[in-house]
């Protein structure tokens, strides 16, 4: 089990190394978060929600995702409530303060039915367990799902990984050790000092004292990787502000308060001549080549937000004076005239708003939510066919009010108007020939010379991006405490 200091220490990245270390070794890694609590999610092939960063963790253990890998996942909604996914469904709606009293016992039924599932499906697999948040809040110890109780349940031999770049990474450690009762300390057999930057000699009496004063090793120190890794959560978006020299089209998302399935964008994050600039709402919008709207976990409410900002008003005047606009899921409803909720599921019941009416679209939220892998063809932003692949993640249907161009051969999907375009297909980004099509309309536009258009799909630069952090992995921690049964 991977365990953290804190959220943010690395966790969910530490794990998909060893679960790419150990699949390298000839081992069958098993990924598995009792309990996550995010609005970057995936949807496996069978329809079930899972977040994203177990899917992440699936891939580098060569596994098709499988919602068993998180059997709990909490989507946060605002004013403390969460949607509660179990086994990869929706089963309610839970607020902070009673959520323990009522969700406690079936989660961890849940949690124990995702491990049999896992085991069942691989009975010689290692399953690489990760935490979440820190394992002692002293407050939740009696009633944590995901920590130290999973840990003692199956017996994990647990690394516990703190980041040094957050600052006192002693107190971190030595806090946590300390927080630990008599019978979960033993469990930890080593400590990872993570996203190291300097010299490592001027380190190595700190690793020294903190093995000896702790009693727990220190397996390793992992450098700072000047990768771009999939953000854990939304928050980390915030720190991406750096400038790429080789920028030549600028990129602005608009960052809802209620923002989910951010990992749509690391795409055009890979993209060495692609700038992404995330605006929130109360900046400015600015003079982009092209503005995205992404996925929301309320709807509704993000859109408030955005007019009461004014950024409503920026995005339709950039949309009328040509600038070119693409939404996504969420964002595709915001792009549309008329939103409809007569069962309240996005607010009060009978609750409606007026969109930014960038297409001439009306949704009606109700009904079950799409969940499913699609394949599909596009037909814009090129007149020859393009296959492209996704999922959809969405409650309500979208119908045009006026005829309009499908952006897929497939119905439903997405619209366009002019420079103006909206997709269901949460992953759309990821398919390489559609991207770079996308971003050659935008460099035509500049008169910047067209990009190649045979790119592969997205996945191959993540494979290959798993394979340059279990390197670095492998090269600078021992995990021989970790695999040797005592």
């Amino acid at each position: 089990m991977v365990l953290g200091t804190s959220s943010g220490a690395g966790k969910s990245l530490m794990t998909a190394a060893l679960c790419r270390v150990l699949k390298r070794r000839g081992e069958q890694p098993l990924p598995f978060k009792g309990q996550n609590m995010s609005n970057n999610a995936w949807v496996d092939q069978s329809g079930g929600e899972m977040a994203y960063s177990q899917a992440l963790q699936a891939w580098a253990a060569g596994l098709e995702p499988n919602c068993a890998m998180n059997p709990v996942l909490l989507k946060p909604q605002g004013n403390s409530t969460s949607e509660v996914i179990h086994g990869g469904a929706s089963v309610g709606m839970a607020r902070a303060e009673t959520y323990y009293q009522e969700w406690f016992k079936p989660g961890w039924l849940a949690i124990r039915q995702g491990l049999e599932q896992l085991q069942q499906q691989h009975p010689h697999g290692r399953l690489v367990l990760e935490g979440a948040g820190s394992p002692v809040e002293v407050n939740l110890q009696h009633r944590d799902l995901t920590n130290l109780r999973l840990a003692q349940y199956l017996r994990a031999r647990c690394l516990l990984v703190a980041d040094i770049e957050r600052g006192g990474v002693f107190a971190q450690l030595v806090g946590t050790l300390q927080l630990l009762r008599p019978v979960e300390r033993p469990l930890v057999k080593g400590l990872l000092i993570n996203r190291f930057r300097g010299r490592q000699e001027l380190f190595d009496p700190g690793v020294r004292w903190l093995s000896d004063n702790t009693g727990v090793p220190v397996l390793g120190v992992m450098p700072w990787l000047d990768e771009l890794f999939p953000p854990e959560d939304s928050l980390d978006l915030l720190e991406r502000r750096g400038r790429k020299a080789n920028a030549e089209l600028e990129i602005a998302v608009v960052r809802l308060p209620s923002l989910s399935n951010f990992s749509d964008l690391d795409p055009l994050e890979a993209e060495p001549t692609v700038q992404l600039r995330w605006v929130q709402p109360g900046e400015a919008l600015g003079q982009p080549d092209a503005v995205v709207l992404p996925g929301s976990k309320q709807t509704l409410r993000d859109l408030k937000a955005l007019q009461a900002s004014g950024l409503a008003m920026e995005l339709q005047r950039f949309s009328a004076e040509g600038g070119a606009v693409l939404g996504i899921c969420g964002g595709l409803q915001m792009l549309g005239r008329d939103l409809l909720d007569p069962d309240g599921l996005e607010g009060a019941a009978g609750a409606s708003a007026a969109g930014l009416n960038l297409l001439p679209l009306q949704t009606r939220f109700g009904g079950s939510k799409a969940l499913r892998q699609r394949t599909a063809v596009a037909q814009w932003p090129t007149a020859e066919p393009c296959p492209i692949e996704g999922f959809e993640l969405h409650r309500g249907s979208t119908t045009a009010l006026e005829p309009l161009q499908a952006l897929c051969q497939e119905e439903g999907l997405g619209w366009v108007q002019g420079q103006v375009a909206g997709s269901y297909l949460h992953g759309l980004l990821e398919n390489g020939r559609w991207r770079r099509q996308w971003l050659n309309q935008l460099r035509r536009r500049k008169q910047l010379p067209e990009l190649a258009e045979d790119q592969g799909h997205h996945s191959l630069q993540r494979e290959e991006l798993l394979d340059r952090l279990a390197d670095a992995f492998e090269a600078n921690v021992d995990l021989t405490p970790l695999l040797t049964n005592p």
